[in-house]
């Protein structure tokens, strides 16, 4: 491709390819999404799926291609534990994870569901250990050791998470690491973000460092609370890690989780790497998740916001009818079909321009004259701001009989 930032599905910059940026890429050749909707995605205020909705999100999730799906966490609910098992039983493409407190009981619990994979918890950071656990950090190495010894024991691919990875004292978390790597056992390590305070630039710097000092592969697991989760998982991915934690549409505690739908995009359309996910089911899946969540996300939230690409502003429907049908990209990052969300529409209210008249009196098979065309804007403009909102087809509907008459 001899312009990957300019295809028939997404126009981006060409800044992105340029050598002295592509030379500070270290992608591995192969990447993972792991999703925690199930579980860390549940955790979000108010949210609680229900096991056959927790059935059919991870049917649409392996629908879609994402490579493990954490199932959720036995250990919460005889509920959870059901759910988990019955998505087992489905036989899903995907690998099948759940999550574990660094105890040998929950473990247990875990196998008995049939997994294939157990991502371990404990706190890495001194004071967590102190303040919020009451316990001291021998009581974490114990533990950890403990725990991963008994999911090696079960036959699960082991991935050790350390909760609040990024406020730890470095050397002191990497010994940590390197005790339950030696002592215990890790088929890979977890770093968490798990109060979105870390910057990608520091992410990029440790997941290097732990590349240098540990032959375990890296995940990265952030959250949104500074709205630089998906820059984070990027910049750990970037450097090496290869598994990346996410949620659809950035659910979960407080802000939220990384965004499965941002994550994947970014890579195929920023950087030129195509994981393996159907992006045309993206849309889709975030309605199910929202459905099922009792959520309704933001109108222009990226990428899956209903609204996103529905236009108001004359300028932009002008770059609408002028390029639609020969450079769809031309004013608007990617084709909507790639993520399988409706079609651009042009929206009526108090931006409106002589565009969205005329591409409306389009859909309807309709003519005006200049001159009626500049009222029929009037009108429209005075009416949405009269009622503070869009005006709906109807309304315009009755516009246009007023002016133009049957």
């Amino acid at each position: 491709m001899s312009q990957p930032w300019k295809t028939a599905k997404w126009f981006t910059s060409p800044w992105n390819y340029l050598p002295e940026v592509r030379e500070q890429l270290h992608f591995p050749e192969k990447i993972k999404i792991h999703d925690v909707t199930l579980r860390d995605g549940e955790q979000q205020t108010g949210i609680i799926f229900r096991k056959e909705e927790k059935v059919a999100i991870a049917k649409k999730l392996a629908e879609a291609g994402v490579h493990r799906i954490e199932a959720g966490m036995p250990a919460v609910s005889a509920e959870d534990e059901a759910a988990i098992k019955e998505i087992v039983d489905l036989g899903l493409e995907s690998e099948i994870f759940a999550f574990a407190r660094c105890m040998p009981a929950d473990v247990k619990l875990a196998k008995e569901c049939g997994v294939t994979g157990v991502i371990t918890e404990i706190p890495s950071s001194e004071h967590i250990i102190r303040n919020a656990y009451g316990k001291d950090m021998d009581w974490a190495i114990k533990s950890s050791i403990e725990t991963t010894l008994a999911a090696k024991e079960a036959g699960l691919y082991t991935s050790f998470f350390t909760i609040d990875s990024t406020r730890s004292d470095l050397e002191s978390y990497m010994d940590l690491m390197e005790m339950v790597a030696t002592e215990g056992h890790m088929d890979s390590m977890t770093l968490a973000d798990s109060f979105g305070v870390a910057t990608p630039q520091a992410i990029a710097a440790v997941v290097r460092k732990f590349r240098e000092r540990f032959p375990q592969p890296i995940e990265i697991h952030c959250h949104q609370d500074f709205d630089l989760g998906v820059a984070n998982t990027l910049a750990a991915l970037a450097n090496g890690a290869s598994v990346a934690h996410v949620t659809v549409s950035a659910i979960g505690e407080r802000a939220g989780n990384v965004p499965l739908e941002d994550t994947v995009m970014a890579l195929l359309c920023l950087y030129g790497i195509d994981v393996g996910i159907k992006t045309e089911m993206l849309y889709e899946l975030s309605k199910l998740v929202q459905q099922c969540a009792g959520i309704q996300l933001p109108p222009n939230r990226p990428l899956v916001g209903e609204m996103l690409y529905d236009i108001e502003s004359g300028i932009v429907a002008m770059f609408h009818r002028r390029c639609k049908d020969i450079e769809p990209c031309e004013y608007i990052p990617f084709v909507p079909e790639l993520i399988g969300r409706p079609p651009v529409r042009i929206a009526l209210g108090k931006g409106c321009g002589n565009a969205n008249v005329e591409e409306k009196l389009a859909e309807r098979g309709r003519s005006a004259t200049p001159v009626q065309i500049q009222e029929i804007v009037a009108r429209v403009k005075a009416q949405a701001i009269e009622q503070k909102r869009l005006l709906t087809e109807a309304e315009f509907d009755e516009i246009l009989q007023d002016v133009l008459g049957s």
